[in-house]
């Protein structure tokens, strides 16, 4: 099939997600918060998207949908052209071999009564590889991640955290998959092991042709890893474009802040913006980030921004994008300050 005309490795549309919440009194209304807003992007195969924002901004209710741990109130969600959730129990059965997930705690993830071998081949097992074959493929797997072979027979707290990390690679590599969730998996490791994870991880998708959804919050570890980012911000897409765009010259208010941020090199925790923080149960009106923003006024107030065109491929929902990626309005007060 021509490249240029196949589908893309993940399509979202319109990806929407409510959870139900009980009601405050016994005879009170039911109350309902929406996690994600009509989320749509696409990731090519073979590429890495990275999805950036707060805690809590929808980044991984979205990736919950994509590992069919929740299912969208609203939406499609398409990979290699397929609705993942109008699947039949065979397809879903290879659509869950198909994708697969490293997570941002490897100690966590990984059981501790289990030794590295049993820890790979399970989900082999799982999928109806016998025993003889998955246990032949142990060897190979830890070298692919950089692991000796002889460390099959060791228990999770016998590694390092980057080598913890590495043995959680090679477990979601074992079913050989095209497509990895990767949920912050080299926030929790010291800066040197971060960069032979990240390098690890790139070096893995040139070879094996992965595809990558990536969720982050250091901004530095998403640039390297990323070909597009979507930026997200109270359940909302605010952002969306290649990575060298997206993060070089922001068209959101909301992320100049969260490039600030980064520039500041600051811990996320340590740092807080500016400005009240929307209530999820109830909302403000027009855009969701004017009670955070220094360029908000009546417009904003008033009507929800769209996502609009603001440069190749760049797509930013903001009524004064020129005026943010120009710089030409003077922010009130200092982008970031001292929790």
């Amino acid at each position: 099939m021509n490249p240029d005309t196949s589908p893309p490795m993940v399509e979202a549309v319109g990806l929407t997600k409510t959870f139900a919440l009980p009601a405050t009194t016994l005879f009170g209304k039911a109350r309902s918060v929406t996690a994600a807003v009509d989320v749509s992007f696409r990731i090519p195969r073979g590429r890495t998207f990275g999805f950036v924002g707060e805690s809590g901004s929808g980044k991984s209710t979205v990736a919950k949908m994509l590992l069919k741990l929740e299912a969208p109130s609203a939406g499609r969600l398409l990979v290699e052209g397929e609705d993942i959730f109008a699947q039949t129990p065979a397809e879903e059965l290879a659509y869950r071999r198909k994708v697969q997930a490293v997570f941002q705690d490897p100690y966590g993830s990984l059981s501790p009564r289990m030794r590295a071998d049993r820890i790979i081949t399970e989900p082999l097992r799982a999928h109806g590889v016998s025993r003889r074959e998955a246990e032949d493929r142990v060897p190979d797997l830890l070298r692919l991640v950089g692991l000796p072979p002889e460390s099959a027979r060791k228990y999770p707290h016998e590694f390092s955290g980057g080598q913890r990390q590495r043995l959680a690679i090679a477990r979601a590599l074992s079913v050989d998959p095209q497509l990895l969730v990767l949920d912050e998996p080299v926030s929790a490791l010291d800066v040197s092991v971060r960069a032979q994870v990240l390098t690890l991880l790139r070096e893995m998708q040139q070879r094996l042709g992965l595809t990558y959804l990536f969720i982050g919050h250091d901004l530095a570890v998403v640039r390297y890893l990323s070909d597009t980012v979507g930026v997200m911000y109270f359940g909302r897409m605010v952002e969306l474009g290649p990575a060298r765009l997206v993060l070089r010259h922001p068209a959101h208010p909301y992320t100049r802040r969260l490039v600030a941020l980064a520039a500041g090199d600051a811990p996320l925790g340590a740092v807080r913006m500016q400005g009240e923080l929307p209530n999820p149960l109830s909302p403000p009106s027009g855009c969701l980030f004017r009670t955070r923003c220094p360029y908000a006024d009546a417009t904003c107030a008033a009507r929800l921004p769209e996502m609009r065109p603001v440069g190749p491929d760049h797509l930013a929902a903001c009524h004064h994008h020129e005026a943010v990626a120009a710089g030409t309005k003077a922010e009130t007060g200092p982008l970031l300050q001292e929790a």
